[in-house]
């Protein structure tokens, strides 16, 4: 099954399911911005709803991600976020979410069936909902931009700060995830651009030194699924990751 084809039948689950409380079905990250990789990429949705969808049809809405999700032709999966419409606008962070699914909780929703994930906040929805309002696709409802307010820029500098805290920890085990991520927190910082990881990656490539260009030139052909380019260097990863953080750290000043 194409990813077309997964779009109109998620669409049509939240319109079945939601229908009378649905406001909105948005698209949003690397397919919604033209660099979708079947292998490794998720796709990404944003639902907004105007109130609380039962916890019966939660489980019952889980049950069928994932066996929507099994018929994928793709090694990707679902990431996606059930908000209410009242903690949009005005927006309130870090953001209420009702229900999250993504690969991190698979498993555990399809070995307990009363298992959900929501009833917190999360930092990270004041990025997505910004992609989804700059670069995002409607799939259900009226655009975005109609009824939300644009999220202030602080949040979503404090939301892909957050995204790359841990960069230096983590960029051995995730140097594909950190890498391009840290390039284009950095673009927005220093160009305003919400950008896709690949644009980020090749913005990067040219206001980096040589060594570190490299590096992003060898994730950026991962990235794409071309060539595998082999084992990356712990060392130089750890050093990019201290040495993107502190020009990070520096042009969020602007913003903080």
């Amino acid at each position: 099954m194409n990813t077309n084809q997964i779009l109109v039948q998620l669409t049509n689950l939240f319109k079945n399911m939601i229908s009378n409380e649905l406001v909105g079905v948005y698209l949003h990250g690397s397919l919604a911005m033209g660099c979708y990789n079947s292998a490794r990429s998720d796709i990404d949705l944003l639902i907004v709803v105007n109130e609380t969808v039962s916890k019966d049809m939660l489980k019952q809405l889980a049950a069928r991600l994932l066996l929507l999700e099994s018929e994928l032709s793709s090694t990707g999966g679902f990431e996606l976020s059930i908000v209410l419409k009242s903690n949009l606008d005005p927006f309130i962070y870090p953001t209420p979410f009702e229900f999250h699914y993504s690969g991190v909780h698979r498993e555990r929703y399809r070995i307990d069936e009363s298992y959900l994930c929501g009833g917190y906040e999360d930092g990270d929805l004041a990025a997505h909902l910004v992609v989804a309002y700059e670069r995002g696709i409607v799939l259900y409802g009226k655009p975005i931009q109609e009824w939300l307010t644009p999220i202030p820029a602080k949040y979503f500098v404090a939301s892909i700060l957050s995204d790359v805290a841990g960069a230096v920890d983590g960029i051995v085990e995730s140097p594909i995830y950190y890498v391009l991520n840290l390039c284009r927190a950095f673009y927005y910082l220093r160009e305003g651009k919400v950008a896709s990881k690949k644009e980020g990656g090749e913005w990067a490539i040219s206001m980096l030194p040589l060594e570190f260009s490299q590096l992003v030139s060898q994730c950026l052909t991962q990235y794409g699924g071309e060539a595998d380019p082999g084992k990356l260097d712990d060392m130089l990863l750890r050093s990019f990751a201290a040495h993107m953080q502190q020009k990070i750290r520096h042009a969020s000043m602007a913003y903080l």
